[in-house]
């Protein structure tokens, strides 16, 4: 069931990173434990761009580490192949994004430097990275030249707090690195998901960044927002993230945008759940186990279910599902409602409320790494996922 919303008459250019060419400007934000294989597959169905595996840990990777390898793992019709990398430690780094292109496991790399979960910034990592400059720029530096002719890029955020802003510095030494992209959430770490998304700052960026696409990140939840980011901040596409939770449909919205074109999915509640039953059908084959796959997809459900009237007993029954049978039953008892756009458009995922981030000790007190500080760096962090 489609509908029409004007959106724009001018099609967007294609975005290019390195060597790779995107038809439209989009990216899928890495996600822990939505953005595998399945969610990536599913989302390209809808429309193209540039899908990002979960962030694997540089520490994990070196190590080989059999459920890292899993997350890097793509399906044979996913190209280009995309992966994001976390790490602290400059050498560490280096020689997981080696082994990328020794192993051929991506086409692309991106560098986390967003993130801002406690358990990654207390170690110094993610989003509370870019306010250690030196650190900063060796990391890039040494990922860099260890990329060789595979495109890398970073995401990173505003800062630590409105008092430790970093994006204008770290944009300038990722570009002087030579990376292939620098990408914005315009959010800072203390501001979680809270919050609106600050698209000043990505204008910001992409004036002081001039040689290599700027991407903006933050509050697109329908196909006008990213086609306003654009024409407002001047940045040359968009990075997509909780917007397309239980909309994987978003993406083909998202390229009708930026072809000029008015068409827009607007599905019905049977059309919704025809794209659920096929994110778990792709989710069994990604595990190659049903019942392992119907406990990922249980905590999707209301995101595809949000602004749709199911019931509450039929949205717990699907929350709680072990079979694709049963998947199926459940959805023959579900009435055929209509798309209503104020309920289903708008935000989507917790937003919270701003957090005080988790630093190492003594973190803000310079830009500089104390010796403290830099041999705490290099412990194991392996255990370390964030979003």
């Amino acid at each position: 069931m489609t509908g029409t919303q004007s959106l724009s008459a001018t099609r967007a250019p294609a975005l290019r990173i390195g060597p790779i060419e995107l038809e439209a400007p989009v990216v899928l934000a890495p996600m822990a434990g939505i953005t595998n294989t399945a969610f990536r597959r599913l989302c390209r169905e809808h429309g193209a761009g540039l899908y990002v595996a979960e962030m694997v840990t540089s520490r994990a990777l070196v190590e080989r580490g059999e459920e890292t390898y899993r997350l890097l793992s793509h399906h044979e019709s996913e190209t280009p192949r995309s992966v994001q990398l976390y790490g602290v430690d400059p050498a560490t780094v280096e020689r997981a994004v080696r082994i990328i292109v020794d192993e051929d496991l991506a086409d692309h790399v991106d560098l986390n430097f967003g993130c801002p979960v406690p358990k990654v910034t207390r170690r110094g990592g993610g989003s509370a990275l870019p306010w250690k400059h030196e650190l900063f720029r060796a990391i890039v530096e040494r990922a860099v030249r260890a990329a060789g002719d595979l495109p890398l890029t970073v995401k990173m955020r505003k800062g630590i707090d409105d008092d430790h802003l970093t994006y204008l510095e770290a944009g300038r030494a990722a570009e002087a690195a030579g990376v292939a992209a620098v990408a914005l959430h315009g959010r800072t770490a203390a501001q979680h998901y809270s919050g609106t998304a600050d698209w000043d700052a990505i204008a910001r960026l992409k004036e002081a960044v001039t040689t290599v696409p700027v991407l903006g990140n933050g509050d697109i939840w329908q196909a006008e927002d990213a086609v306003r980011m654009i024409r407002e901040t001047g940045c040359d596409g968009v990075v997509v993230g909780r917007g397309c939770l239980g909309r994987p449909w978003l993406f083909g919205d998202l390229v009708a945008a930026f072809e000029g074109r008015d068409d827009r999915f607007r599905p019905s509640l049977h059309e919704v759940f025809a794209v659920f039953r096929r994110h778990a059908e792709l989710l069994v084959e990604h595990f190659g186990d049903e019942d392992r796959a119907c406990r990922d997809i249980r905590k999707h459900v209301a995101w595809y279910g949000k602004g749709y009237p199911m019931g509450g007993d039929v949205r717990r029954a699907l929350a709680a599902v072990s079979s694709i049978a049963e998947i199926d039953e459940l959805v023959a008892t579900l009435p055929d409602a209509p798309y209503d756009a104020a309920g289903v458009e708008g935000q989507r995922g917790r937003a919270g409320s701003p957090k005080r981030p988790a630093l190492p000790d003594g973190w803000l007190d310079s830009p500089e790494l104390t010796p403290a500080q830099r041999a705490a760096l290099i412990e194991d962090e392996s255990d370390t996922r964030g979003g």
